[in-house]
């Protein structure tokens, strides 16, 4: 072999070689943050995979958790990565869905406005205080998020709600797991519990 067709051999194994390293690049950026090459055929993380929506979604839901993360550093006792843990495992129950790909692309973005919400990484408004039921004690303090879903977090005392917009034909309705709160004009409906009485609840104005 003379030493020019060494060279051009040589040259060809190394335009190879950043090749492969430029299809790895893109496809990382492209893909979902986690290693596809060893996932389950069929599986929820398969489907992601191979899925550029879902995949974008999963690289934006890393984003908000590394800074939910920063945000979560002195938190006792450290519950997030248990809950990402437990998140996960409901993603992957999508399986049993209907609409597989439909209940993965609504997992992430709840759980991407739950921690944007949670920790305060979005533009938000508030806190707004409302009183409830003509009780001066009883109070309600509530943040509107800009997440998507639009969210906001219900305090009452030593609880609070996470809760995700519905669709109304008036005002502002919020669902969370067992408590609503539906704002128009600042008045609102408050139900706190399952099968809770409705609470009336006005807007306390400043110096009121």
């Amino acid at each position: 072999m003379t030493r020019r067709v060494l060279i051009f051999v040589a040259r060809a194994a190394a335009v190879l070689v950043l090749l492969g390293a430029a299809a790895a690049a893109l496809a990382s950026e492209q893909g979902p943050t986690f290693d596809c090459s060893g996932v389950e055929a069929g599986s929820i993380e398969a489907l992601v995979c191979s899925d550029d929506g879902l995949a974008a979604l999963d690289r934006t839901l890393a984003e908000v958790f590394a800074a939910a993360s920063a945000k979560a550093v002195n938190e006792h006792p450290p519950v997030l990565r248990a809950e990402q843990r437990g998140w996960i495992k409901g993603r992957d129950d999508c399986w049993k869905s209907d609409d597989v790909r439909g209940c993965v692309a609504e997992a992430y973005r709840l759980r991407i406005a739950e921690l944007q919400a949670r920790y305060r990484l979005v533009p938000m408004i508030g806190p707004v205080p409302y009183q409830c039921g003509g009780e001066p004690a009883n109070e309600v303090v509530v943040t509107y998020f800009e997440t998507d879903p639009p969210t906001a977090i219900v305090e009452r005392g030593d609880s609070s709600s996470l809760m995700f917009r519905q669709p109304a034909a008036s005002g502002a309705r919020y669902q969370g797991r067992n408590e609503s709160f539906w704002e128009h004009h600042g008045e609102a409906t408050l139900t706190w519990g399952y099968d809770a009485p409705e609470l009336h609840c006005t807007v306390v104005e400043a110096g009121g």
